[in-house]
C-alpha cells in the first residue's frame, strides 16, 4: 500500500494521484503539485488515503505545497490573461483564414505554457499561428486538437433531458458507447433520439447497460415456443424492465391463438431460435459510434 492524495484540475476532470510528501491535505482543499507540463493548481478530491500500489503508474509526482490566497489570486489573473489569449487567438485565425474552430484556452500555473484547444474537420498547419502567438505572449505555444465530445465537455451545454451535460459536471472520463447498448435497451435507431448535441451517441447509453444485459439474459427470444399457464405459445415481444413476455397462446392446436403476457418465471421455453430480433442499423448511424 502506497500514501496517495487525489487531485483534480478542472470541474468534471479526471482525478490523478499525487505523493503528499508528509502534508495532510483534506477533501475540497486547494493543492500546489508538480506536473508533467509544469506546477499546477488543483483541488483535493480524495484526501491523504491508502491504495495499493498497482492501481497507480510510478513515479508518483509530489505535491509542493497547500495552496494560499495568493495562489487563488494567480488562478484569477491566470483567468483573464486567457480571456485575452482566446480574444487574440480568433483574430489571428480569422487573418490567417485557417479551418479550425478555438474551443479554450488554457495557461499553466507557472505561466510556463499556453494550450490552445481547437476542433477541425482536417489537419491544419497552424506554425504561423505558433509563432505569432508565441511573439505576443512571450512564452510557450501549444495547439492541441480535441474531438466533439471534449469540445461538449469543455463548453457544457443542455442536454435533450433537460440537464446540465454529463460529461461537463461529474464525468471524469469517456467511456465507450456503441450502437449495440442502444439496441439491447430496446431504444429507437433515430440519430436524433439517441445521440447529444455533440453529435455522438449518448453517453448516459453506459448508466445502466450492464443491468439490461443482465436482463436479457433472462428473458427468451422473440420466436421462442413457451409452455404457459394457458397452453403453448409464441413469443410476440417482451419487455425487459418489468420482464415479461407477450405471447400468442393456443389451449390446444385447434384453437384460436389468444393474446397473453406473463412474467419470464411463469413460462418455459420448449423451442428456441436463439435470435433476438433487432431492428437494421442504418448505415449512417454507424458514424456516430466512438
Amino acid at each position: 500500500m502506497i500514501e496517495v492524495v487525489g487531485i483534480r484540475f478542472k470541474k468534471a476532470g479526471k482525478m490523478y494521484y499525487f505523493d503528499p510528501d508528509g502534508l495532510k491535505l483534506e477533501r475540497d482543499q486547494y493543492a500546489i503539485v508538480e506536473t508533467a507540463r509544469g506546477v499546477e493548481y488543483g483541488m483535493v478530491i480524495k484526501g491523504n488515503s491508502m491504495v495499493a500500489e498497482d492501481s497507480i503508474v510510478p513515479p508518483l509526482k509530489k505535491v509542493l505545497r497547500a495552496a494560499t490566497e495568493e495562489d487563488a489570486k494567480t488562478m484569477e489573473a491566470n483567468a483573464k490573461k486567457e480571456e485575452e489569449a482566446f480574444r487574440i487567438c480568433l483574430q489571428k485565425i480569422a487573418r490567417l483564414g485557417l479551418d479550425m474552430k478555438l474551443v479554450d484556452v488554457e495557461i499553466t500555473f507557472d505561466k510556463n505554457k499556453l494550450i490552445f484547444y481547437f476542433t477541425s474537420d482536417g489537419r491544419v498547419d497552424f506554425r504561423e499561428l505558433v509563432k505569432e502567438l508565441a511573439a505576443v505572449f512571450r512564452m510557450r505555444i501549444e495547439l492541441r486538437q480535441i474531438g466533439v465530445r471534449d469540445e461538449a465537455k469543455m463548453l457544457n451545454g443542455i442536454g435533450i433531458c433537460g440537464r446540465a451535460l454529463c460529461c461537463a459536471t461529474f464525468l471524469g472520463d469517456f467511456q465507450p458507447v456503441s450502437i449495440k447498448m442502444a439496441k439491447e435497451q430496446n431504444l429507437s435507431l433515430n440519430p436524433t433520439k439517441i445521440s447529444g448535441i455533440c453529435g455522438r451517441l449518448m453517453c448516459c447509453l453506459k448508466y445502466e447497460e450492464e443491468v439490461y444485459e443482465e436482463l436479457n439474459r433472462k428473458l427468451p427470444y422473440v420466436g421462442d415456443i413457451i409452455s404457459t399457464p394457458d397452453g403453448t405459445g409464441e413469443i410476440l415481444a417482451t419487455n425487459v424492465l418489468m420482464q415479461q413476455v407477450k405471447a400468442a397462446v393456443r389451449k390446444t392446436e385447434n384453437d384460436a391463438p389468444t393474446i397473453a403476457f406473463y412474467h419470464v418465471d411463469e413460462i418455459k421455453v420448449i423451442k428456441s431460435k436463439k435470435k433476438r430480433k433487432h431492428e437494421p442499423v442504418p448505415e449512417e448511424l454507424k458514424a456516430y459510434e466512438d
